[in-house]
């Protein structure tokens, strides 16, 4: 037969027999060790999950979120709320889920994974918004312990355009903000939260203790959209306001920010950091992502900026 090897056989030497009966022991510990090894890796490795939207061009959405938390030593799960046809800078098309399968991916991955902690970003809608409020707060009452969760209330598109019908926020308000460790909005939402305008630093300061003290609940308000030379970010926490900055990147057109800046402090939360040593960490972190940012050049010569998640 072709490819038979046709050539004498011999009896096997000591040499052929493999490895000796301590060489064996030896190895079977090693396997043991190494097994043991990768079992309590695996074990102790945190674990949040991020119920968010799809962006097809990555820089944003759970895309975005799961990068961050593999950058930062976190096994990241999904809840889809919506499919977005997107590049940074243009969004064609949105389609929201189900809210049936945006609650059984949240209820499947509660029972089955050790959470350590939550975020959402765009839910689309009132439906999808009270299915994950409703998926979460059965959590809450069942397994008796309060998963942190932060919520950056995806609400304004960057062009200024509303993303949400006044129920779907009116939801928002009444539904998930009383199950919060953290609210993330950007300036343009927290001022339809008020019905204000914020625009200076004063401004600010007012905003995010009105907002904690009206939903009693911790506020990163974030100060990007301010005219200045820092990024200035103000968290008010347990009566207290401190202040998070980094040097503004100016002519930077990239996407995704708030998606990676609110997943890093979920990091943080699920990998047992305090609050404000996981906003710190963060800021950083979205600073450096911005600051390494990938660039490509279309064929017609448009440019196409994107966040690096990596530290």
């Amino acid at each position: 037969m072709i490819g038979c090897d046709r050539s004498p056989r011999r009896s096997p030497s000591k040499a052929d027999a493999g490895v000796s009966r301590s060489e064996c022991a030896n190895l079977g510990t090693n396997a043991q060790r190494s097994t043991s090894n990768a079992q309590h890796s695996t074990e102790s490795i945190p674990v949040a999950l991020t119920i968010a939207g799809s962006d097809s061009s990555a820089g944003a959405g759970i895309q975005a979120d799961l990068k961050t938390f593999s950058a930062l030593g976190v096994y990241g799960l999904t809840a889809v709320t919506c499919i977005v046809a997107e590049i940074p800078g243009k969004v064609s098309r949105v389609e929201p889920v189900n809210a049936r399968i945006v609650r059984e991916q949240i209820e499947v991955l509660v029972r089955n994974f050790p959470i350590g902690a939550i975020k959402t970003g765009l839910l689309c809608s009132t439906a999808i918004i009270s299915a994950v409020a409703e998926a979460i707060g059965k959590t809450y009452r069942t397994r008796g312990r309060h998963i942190p969760l932060v919520i950056d209330p995806v609400m304004i598109a960057t062009s200024g355009d509303r993303l949400l019908e006044p129920p779907a926020i009116d939801a928002y308000k009444n539904q998930l903000f009383p199950l919060a460790t953290l609210i993330t909005p950007n300036l343009d939402e927290a001022g339809l939260l008020l019905e204000t305008k914020i625009k200076t630093r004063t401004a600010m300061e007012k905003a995010a203790k009105a907002l904690a003290n009206q939903y009693c609940v911790s506020i990163l308000l974030k100060g990007g959209h301010l005219q200045g030379d820092e990024a200035t970010d103000l968290l008010f926490h347990k009566g207290k306001l401190r202040t998070f900055s980094a040097p503004f990147a100016r002519g930077v057109a990239t996407h995704g920010t708030g998606c990676t800046y609110s997943a890093a402090i979920t990091a943080g939360l699920a990998s047992g950091l305090s609050l404000e040593h996981a906003i710190q960490r963060s800021k950083k972190f979205v600073t450096q992502s911005i600051a390494r940012h990938f660039r490509w050049s279309s064929k017609r010569g448009k440019v196409v900026e994107a966040l690096r998640h990596s530290i």
